[in-house]
């Protein structure tokens, strides 16, 4: 029987865990798995403030992660997928090449996403990606005393950057814009918390401050003020990867991949998709916001079903839920917030030192299931029983 050919595009968290664990779970002799990524090393892209802050990250080279594993790692830049013929086009070093499939993991991710608005591509700073971070490194380094820096977005990626550039700089001025109130999705207590952080480190915040213009060292709100910024970085959420628009998959209005509960498209059943890429239903139906908290468990429910399709064995289920967020606040301070299992926050959370060190452990836990995809699962690896997984009636492609 012909090798099961498996590629999996994307190796941020959910990409490389799922190329990790699938390839665990089933026979080399049986599947080969490819993993296409950009760059050839893991980045943490949960610590893209610390790396703009001028913090050095410990360096994770795919060639160390995946040895041993029967994952074969191309490193080049996705182009094109033709999901109708079942083919990825990758540019790299060595030229253009196309790679055919048998099935796919989609998990090209997000990127920062400007929400339209003027002015933000040309003149603001991203930190969504571990170019922008060191471009904005950079930036932040050469600024003199004194000088402002805004953050426009009062989210968790808003919060963290305001607070380690302050920390790291306390000689500049930093700001932050927020659409609503500082934190306003947290606990009463957590807000409390975030606010007294602020006031310590000495960041000023702009409350109900919607930013309608970002110009070459200002930006203007809704409403017609304007704030001076020698630097500003935009932290106003993520946008999926163009690339999702270019396909016959079916999409949400978001452009994100439609799947059913196994992570499996529902316009293409041979191609799964994960993480920021997926439009996944979590408790009640709604969304899963895109995260690491969300893309990990997206990528042992993908893996565990692409495996137990091709070994006819039981589909197994991953529970959806959200247990917390962890919010670092500088080196040493954070904030847990719990939440139910819709990513509602609740009267309870964890402040302080010690919410900075459970934050921290969280992050290096991330990199390190990278690494074990499997750990504490069964360790034998299953034969190959179809060279097709059951095919389902394909609907059309969404509008876009």
């Amino acid at each position: 029987m012909q090798q099961h050919r498996i590629i999996v595009l994307g190796a941020g968290y959910a990409g490389a865990i799922a190329a990790g664990r699938v390839a665990k779970r089933l026979r080399r002799e049986d599947v080969t798995v490819t993993l296409v990524n950009a760059e050839p090393d893991f980045v943490e892209r949960v610590r893209m403030h610390q790396l703009a802050a001028g913090q050095d990250l410990k360096p994770r080279p795919f060639s160390e992660m995946f040895a041993g594993t029967g994952v074969e790692l191309k490193v080049g830049r996705v182009t094109a997928v033709d999901v109708d013929r079942k083919a990825v086009t990758v540019e790299s070093g060595d030229g253009t090449e196309e790679l055919a499939y048998d099935s796919l993991v989609y998990a090209l991710g997000s990127a920062w996403n400007t929400q339209g608005v003027p002015g933000t591509a040309e003149h603001a700073h991203e930190i969504a990606s571990r170019p922008g971070a060191l471009r904005l490194r950079a930036r932040l380094a050469a600024l003199a005393p004194g000088q402002s820096v805004l953050i426009v977005g009062g989210g968790l990626t808003g919060l963290e950057a305001a607070t380690e550039f302050a920390e790291a700089r306390p000689d500049l001025d930093i700001a932050l814009a927020a659409r609503g109130g500082l934190g306003d999705w947290l606990s009463p207590s957590g807000r409390a918390h975030v606010r007294k952080v602020f006031d310590r480190l000495g960041i000023t915040v702009h409350e109900n401050a919607a930013v309608a213009e970002v110009g070459g060292g200002y930006v203007t709100t809704a409403e017609g003020t304007s704030f001076q910024a020698a630097v500003t970085v935009w932290t106003t959420g993520f946008a999926v990867h163009p690339l999702t628009a270019a396909t016959a998959l079916k999409t949400s209005t978001s452009g994100q991949i439609v799947v059913d509960a196994t992570m499996r498209s529902v316009s293409h059943p041979d191609v799964y998709a994960i993480g920021d890429a997926a439009l996944v239903a979590g408790p009640g139906g709604k969304p899963l916001r895109m995260s690491c908290a969300s893309g990990v468990p997206t990528a042992w429910q993908a893996a565990d079903a692409l495996a137990a399709r091709l070994t006819g064995t039981k589909i197994p289920s991953t529970p959806l839920r959200y247990f917390n967020q962890c919010v670092s606040l500088g080196r040493k301070d954070g904030l847990i917030q719990y939440v139910t299992a819709d990513d509602r926050a609740v009267k309870a959370a964890l402040k302080g030192r010690i919410a900075a060190i459970y934050k921290e452990l969280v992050c290096k836990g991330a990199a390190w299931g990278v690494a074990n995809p499997t750990a504490g699962l069964p360790s034998r690896r299953r034969p190959v029983t179809a060279t097709q997984q059951p095919e389902t009636t394909r609907v059309a492609a969404a509008e876009r």
